[in-house]
């Protein structure tokens, strides 16, 4: 712990421990914690900082975000796998999910950051990254890729629906009030599978139009198909979520 400008050992220390309580993992050499928690400004030369590992942990996280959608959405296209991915990796919500779990508190800063009344999302992003990279350090592959399931899934859902950016559901809405002055529904089906684990048949309808189905891993997956298999049929393009 030399490499710490003016910081107190015993301070550190105690930080060290609350951060591994918060993420919910123990590392086997926190000296590689200590590296993943330490700007730049906070170490007496950059190579003791958290540079390196915040490069090991963007391709880190790209690769394993890149599998999730592989395995998980077999029936998008690689170019709306590319658009998904590119949001859930982005800057943006490293930093949303390091806001989440405070890790800012736990930061170790030079006297010129410790003075700004709040930690700038690029160094929030930053220390996510490196934190992913010391768990696949420390922990291995599956340490890591259980740390970004756990806290970059709900990204992942929430952008694959549409809610970053390709709400077809809104798409729909907007285009029927246009054209129809009305507003879309949707229709429960069929549903099938364990109560865990459950699949939904949702079907949207613009008054007494009935457009294809599709089906989802939840309620708001499928209906979010469903809007989409609705637009592609007004256009007369192919239904990219056949039900059957």
């Amino acid at each position: 712990m030399s490499d710490i400008v003016e910081t107190d050992r015993s301070q550190i220390a105690a930080r060290l421990e609350r951060c591994q309580e918060r993420i919910n993992y123990r590392f086997r050499n926190v000296s590689t914690l200590l590296s993943a928690v330490t700007h730049a400004s906070g170490a007496q030369h950059r190579l003791a900082s958290n540079e390196r590992l915040e490069f090991l942990g963007d391709a880190i996280l790209g690769c394993v975000v890149c599998e999730i959608l592989y395995h998980n959405y077999p029936d998008l296209l690689e170019g709306e796998l590319t658009k998904i991915k590119s949001v859930v990796v982005s800057r943006q919500t490293c930093a949303k999910i390091s806001d989440a779990l405070r890790l800012d508190e736990f930061l170790i800063l030079g006297k010129g950051m410790t003075s700004h009344a709040t930690i700038p999302p690029s160094l929030l992003s930053d220390v996510f990254e490196s934190l992913i990279a010391a768990i696949y350090l420390d922990g291995g592959d599956a340490a890591a890729r259980n740390f970004i399931e756990t806290h970059l899934g709900p990204e992942i859902e929430l952008a694959a629906s549409g809610e970053h950016g390709c709400n077809y559901k809104s798409q729909l809405q907007q285009f029927a009030q246009r054209e129809f002055g009305n507003t879309p529904t949707y229709q429960l089906l069929d549903e099938k599978g364990p109560d865990h684990s459950k699949c939904f048949k949702i079907s949207a309808q613009i008054g007494r139009d009935r457009y294809q189905p599709a089906w989802g891993r939840n309620k708001k997956e499928a209906e979010q198909r469903a809007a989409r298999n609705a637009l592609s049929e007004i256009n007369g393009d192919e239904i990219p979520f056949p039900s059957d």
